[in-house]
């Protein structure tokens, strides 16, 4: 046979081959960055409340902080949430809770944390707006902690050298040095340089005179800094604006629009700038809902910097990449199955109702409940085996999240839903799996606790 003439070491070599191939299918994965979508994070089980909020990497793990909003606009609490990949978050703690007086005491506004470490003392700084609810104080405040999701201890609130401050930013150069990014109100948009510990401002660096923007955000990439900012349109979103200099303290060029104009920034408003290793370059914007702040949702997309030019274009998803140095990457095309398709299965009560927004103008709903009805969609195909981002697009005409236990090949993991435009709009959540090779996927839903789930449309499947 063909097979003697063929050397056993020829033999070992090909079945490594084959188990490394085996290996790179299994490890190759898509997780996804979808904007505006419901973002479940692990350990608390629900949304992510990281509103307003900016992150920070440590050691290869990005910790995410930002405002807790599922009561309201008083505060509730700093959140801190932990991920590898941006994809991925788990909720880790709260680094400021409630106290009963004070500035973090009930009905305040603690609003925009962010967060730099301190080389020299070691300490985590925490940078937020601190102000009453008509916000006529317009002060920071300044915590501070030795581990960077820890308890922070806070150190009181000012106005930086007897400035107005409410939307804030910060900004770590490379030499080290830190600045406060600063809307005062009566005269502008500042640079403020902190002392050596963080804890403190020393000097005003620059001033936009009469500026009437707000939430503003630095990176430097090479030589050049690039300042964001959002226009004053109260909860509305605007188009957004970016300007750049080679000196903090200028000149600065014109302000421009980096997303499409009259998009309003694909309706969000500027947080944070990451930079993702030292290929990509990530927006981080709040998308508002103002009559129930909770399902606000967050815009993540990559920008293209090229020069002293900045453009961000609207993707629906995309792939950040986090572990080959994140190169982004466009999202994998999708199947796209349908709740009601008669090759699914449905069981204790879950029915195909109607739904006019819905794709075909239908979805399965009654999932959950006190019969714990179940959706289960089968043959759902990869092409490979992954570990992928379904998109989940739903429905949730409460005022309130709804949760629903969704097991892939037999992994259960609970889904948050927070609530969707109106009853026939469908909204999305994301749903980070294992998918196997083929067409012999499952992905079935059921309520939690005696609760009903949101009504599925349809999922958005990577078919690689």
């Amino acid at each position: 046979m063909a097979m003697d003439f063929i050397s056993s070491k020829t033999v070992v070599m090909f079945k490594i081959f084959v188990v490394a191939l085996g290996f790179a299918q299994i490890a190759l994965a898509s997780l996804q960055v979808i904007s505006g979508a419901t973002w479940t994070a692990s350990g608390k089980n629900q949304h992510v409340q990281a509103h307003g909020g900016g992150i920070i990497n440590v050691g290869g793990t990005y910790y995410w902080v930002g405002e807790n909003k599922l009561g309201g606009s008083a505060f509730q609490s700093i959140n801190c949430y932990s991920s590898t990949d941006l994809v991925r978050w788990t909720f880790v703690g709260t680094p400021l809770t409630l106290q009963s007086s004070g500035d973090l005491g009930p009905n305040r506004v603690v609003e925009r944390p962010k967060i730099i470490h301190n080389a020299s003392t070691g300490q985590y700084v925490m940078w937020m707006h601190i102000d009453n609810p008509s916000y006529s104080e317009a002060k920071v405040g300044v915590a501070t902690s030795s581990s960077v999701c820890g308890t922070y201890t806070y150190r009181g609130s000012f106005q930086p050298n007897g400035q107005q401050s409410r939307d804030i930013g910060l900004f770590q150069d490379t030499d080290g040095s830190a600045y406060l990014l600063t809307e005062d109100r009566a005269n502008g948009v500042r640079i403020v340089r902190l002392s050596n510990d963080y804890l403190s401002v020393s000097s005003n660096v620059y001033l936009w005179s009469n500026l009437r923007y707000e939430a503003p955000a630095i990176i430097k990439r090479g030589s050049t800094y690039y300042m964001f900012a959002s226009q004053q349109s109260g909860w509305s979103a605007n188009d957004n604006k970016y300007c750049t200099a080679t000196s903090l303290s200028g000149p600065w060029s014109a302000w421009a629009n980096f997303a499409d104009s009259g998009s309003n920034t694909y309706n969000s408003q500027t947080t944070f700038i990451l930079p993702i290793g030292s290929n990509t370059v990530m927006y981080m914007g709040d998308r508002w809902l103002s009559s129930n702040l909770m399902a606000s949702t967050y815009v993540w997309l990559p920008l293209t910097i090229s020069g002293t030019s900045v453009h961000m274009s609207n993707l629906v998803n995309w792939i950040p990449n986090v572990s080959s140095g994140g190169a982004w990457t466009n999202g994998p095309t999708e199947t796209t199955p349908e709740a009601e398709s008669s090759a699914n299965s449905l069981a204790s009560g879950a029915s195909v109702i109607s739904c006019s927004g819905c794709s075909g103008t239908k979805a399965v709903g009654n999932i959950g409940g006190s019969s714990n009805g179940k959706l289960t969609f089968n043959g759902v195909s990869s092409s490979a085996s992954t570990l992928t981002t379904i998109r989940i697009k739903y429905e949730n005409g409460d005022s309130a999240q709804r949760y629903g236990k969704v097991t892939v090949n037999g992994a259960s993991q609970t889904i948050a839903f927070v609530p969707s435009a109106d009853g026939n709009t469908p909204g999305s959540s994301t749903l980070h799996v294992q998918l196997n090779s083929g067409s012999g996927n499952t992905v079935a839903f059921e309520g939690v606790n005696g609760g009903y789930a949101a009504d599925v449309d349809r999922l958005m499947v990577p078919t690689t």
